[in-house]
């Protein structure tokens, strides 16, 4: 079985991170992961997405897909082109902090919350994309958070080592906003129990 997921914003907002953070998880969850980022020429404010692929076998899709059943929308400007490979009964985590607007989307289970509020209320204003992140495991059941924490120290290269904590911690914060799994992405038998 093998799962999509997309995750979008802007430049700056961490989803680089978020995806590379997810893919650790996964793989430490003894399951197969490929990761495709890719971002606009600007370092701050251009688009930055990332595919991951997350199998409990070998994996067959390329880090390119037409399709994904979850997805996590740091802002409003590069939705579209996450909306339209959604699949019906995908779950998407939404920074409703930046995305203006409607989504123009009823294919599945949307969990708006304030990612990047909740972060910089705990004082680690660049960790909404981590909020977010915990929110989307918990919403769809693709890790625990014990893995997504763990994958927090593990990311990071070593001259940025003091920021793991705080990101585990926004981890547990966004993950701690979703009481119950909405959409359970993950499927596989040894995860369904």
């Amino acid at each position: 079985m093998e799962r999509a997921v997309l995750l979008t914003g802007i430049g700056g907002q961490g989803v680089q991170l978020a995806a590379r953070t997810l893919a650790v998880a996964a793989v430490q969850s003894d399951l197969e992961v490929m990761v495709f980022g890719s971002y606009a020429g600007l370092m701050r404010g251009g688009n930055t997405d990332a595919t991951i692929i997350i199998g409990d076998a070998p994996l067959r899709s390329p880090p390119t897909v037409a399709w994904a059943q979850a997805a996590l929308v740091m802002h409003h400007e590069y939705w579209s082109g996450v909306r339209d490979r959604l699949v019906p009964g995908s779950v998407v985590v939404v920074d409703r902090s930046v995305f203006k607007g409607e989504m123009g989307w009823a294919g599945g289970t949307a969990v708006e919350i304030e990612a990047t509020g909740v972060a910089t209320e705990m004082g680690n204003g660049r960790g909404g994309a981590m909020v977010a992140l915990g929110a989307l495991a918990a919403a769809s059941g693709l890790v625990d958070l014990d893995h997504l924490q763990a994958a927090a120290h593990e990311v990071l290269p070593s001259y940025r080592a003091e920021h793991a904590k705080a990101n585990a911690d926004a981890l547990a914060a966004g993950f701690a906003l979703v009481a119950d799994p909405v959409a359970l992405v993950w499927l596989a038998p040894a995860r369904a129990q």
